[in-house]
């Protein structure tokens, strides 16, 4: 009997843009600034983007917009979050220590991360990027590669 594997690489889709964004807003008022200069309706997702590690549960906050016109769905994802863990089996109330993860690890200067899915050939990445730049209070915004992500399983959701 002949066995077919089937790698798990050939789930993962790869039909999306992913933006970086380095700002000091909280996320709330980066949703509504994006949403301004993009003429997009992100809302806040009922349910948060969960990542298991060793010290607990980390909770990474999202916004979405399904543009079913133009069938694109946009992201918006907090790229860090702090958890609250205990050094010891024994949970004293000072013994408490926060701890910082990250969405992508590899790219820990990125305070959110804007993925925009379902893209067809005429989108235009530049010019996403030179609106989300013209935004007060964004310090930078850049495209970065799916391809070449080390932690990209971290995006499916």
């Amino acid at each position: 009997m002949i066995t077919h594997k089937i790698p798990i690489n050939d789930f993962i889709s790869e039909d999306y843009e992913l933006i970086a964004i380095h700002s000091s807003l909280d996320d709330y008022k980066l949703a509504y600034t994006i949403n301004a200069a993009l003429d997009i309706r992100l809302k806040k997702n009922d349910s948060n983007l969960e990542i298991e590690i060793e010290e607990g549960k980390s909770a990474f906050s999202n916004y979405v917009f399904d543009d079913e016109e133009n069938d694109v769905v946009w992201t918006l994802i907090e790229n860090k979050t702090t958890i609250l863990t205990s050094k010891n089996k024994t949970s004293q109330l000072f013994d408490a220590v926060d701890i910082t993860v990250f969405l992508l690890p590899e790219f820990r200067k990125a305070d959110y991360l804007l993925k925009i899915e379902n893209i067809d050939s005429y989108f235009n990445e530049e010019e996403i990027i030179g609106k989300i730049l013209a935004i007060k209070n964004i310090t930078t915004a850049y495209a970065l590669d799916p391809t070449n992500l080390k932690s990209k399983n971290n995006l499916i959701f």
